[in-house]
């Protein structure tokens, strides 16, 4: 491309929807938990929390998919135990596969 022009703008809005969602779960910090349904709202596509499920299951992008968990707090993903152990390792307290309290987020502990 030469001097002042730009790549083609993607009309396909799976690749918008897609990048949204990705920006969402990029932004999440060291320590923070959150739900599926949480990254879907903010990103703009409330009650699409399978979605990001999805996302997070086909991208080859390095996301921080260990802080994505259900809305219970359960870790549903498919590695469990490395879940648990990265989350840990954040500061999070996890007991029988769930999140009882974090550092940031949804399940942070009020004192």
């Amino acid at each position: 491309m030469g001097s002042g022009e730009h790549p083609p703008v993607s009309t396909d809005p799976r690749g918008e929807r897609d990048r949204r969602i990705i920006d969402v779960l990029m932004a999440l910090r060291e320590g923070e938990v959150t739900t599926y349904g949480d990254v879907a709202e903010v990103a703009g596509y409330p009650r699409q929390s399978r979605l990001v499920g999805r996302i997070l299951a086909t991208t080859d992008l390095d996301v921080p998919w260990w802080r994505v968990v259900n809305a219970a707090g359960r870790i549903v993903s498919g590695h469990p135990d490395e879940q648990r152990d990265l989350l840990r390792s954040e500061g999070v307290t996890v007991v029988d596969g769930r999140v009882r309290a974090a550092p940031i987020g949804r399940f942070r502990r009020s004192d």
